[in-house]
């Protein structure tokens, strides 16, 4: 795995359908204290166990089919071939929670984490679980498949995936939430895990302060993490290739409010009809 401009993190270089850790990003390499994310794969028929530790897990299936147990019994997961080809299952794990996977087709898994001291249940959270909201309008319009809301039974983790098309701009107007502010804005980790929907594919991300002593913008491609940690941050689609990030926030409160750069807010009034490209995938 390479890092790039200390907050940019690439893959490790394996053939498309090699099984091992694609990315694997503890709360140091991040920078903060108690939130990590990784990502695996596994072939079919390959098994993979684990324990949660002192943390709460998500782990959400980006494509395949799996049989997963942590201890009541063994649960077919997975409906999707990859990320864009439809909502996800996705299970919570408490603390001290030890469990196993059987892959029954090629499989990948994002595995996120936080610190925890809740001893809350396990569950599957379902594709009709998954809440989908169209957000913005014009070239701003993005799909947000909400997994674990706010008001959802977890301590810390709140995770999104987001879709923007080609040539649309996402996170956008710029936002941020590195300071508490309560109810305006509160502070919370946050990972960028990117997808795009062909090799050539790829995105921009731009991270800044509002004093201007920071400021950076970043190519991200297929398979690279963005920590953000502090400021002010977007991500624009390049025509011809969608985007996917899978957004996870935890914070010690059980919100995303967040601060939107005063200079581009009234963008939210005048931004037009949403896309009719989005939503990019429904139910059926």
């Amino acid at each position: 795995m390479q890092m790039h401009h200390g907050f940019l993190f690439r893959p490790a270089a394996m053939p498309r359908n090699e099984p091992g850790v694609l990315l694997s990003v503890t709360p140091d390499d991040a920078g903060w204290e108690g939130t990590g994310f990784s990502v695996r794969r596994l072939a079919a028929g390959d098994a993979w166990a684990g324990n949660t530790g002192p943390d709460e897990v998500a782990i959400i299936v980006l494509g395949g089919r799996l049989t997963m147990d942590w201890g009541d019994g063994a649960r077919a997961i997975g409906t999707r071939e990859h990320v864009f080809a439809g909502f996800p299952f996705a299970v919570y794990l408490p603390p001290r929670t030890s469990f196993e996977v059987h892959a029954e087709t090629l499989v990948e898994l994002a595995e996120a984490r936080a610190a925890s001291r809740l001893a809350l249940r396990p569950r599957v959270i379902a594709p009709a679980d998954v809440e989908c909201e169209v957000r913005g309008g014009g070239s701003m319009t993005r799909q947000i498949s909400r997994i674990i809301k706010p008001e959802h039974e977890a301590d810390a983790l709140m995770i999104n995936e987001v879709y923007t098309p080609g040539g649309n701009w996402s996170s956008y107007p710029p936002h941020k939430h590195d300071t508490r502010n309560p109810p305006h804005e509160l502070a919370m980790d946050e990972f960028y895990y990117f997808r795009t929907n062909h090799p050539d594919g790829y995105a921009l991300l731009r991270q800044y302060n509002s004093a201007g002593t920071e400021d950076d913008t970043v190519t991200v491609r297929d398979g690279d993490l963005v920590a953000l940690r502090k400021g002010y941050h977007l991500v624009a689609a390049p025509p011809g290739y969608a985007v996917y990030y899978l957004a996870v926030l935890a914070g010690v409160t059980r919100s995303m409010a967040a601060s939107t750069d005063p200079r581009y807010a009234h963008l939210t009034r005048n931004c037009g009809s949403p896309d009719p490209r989005v939503p990019l995938f429904g139910r059926g």
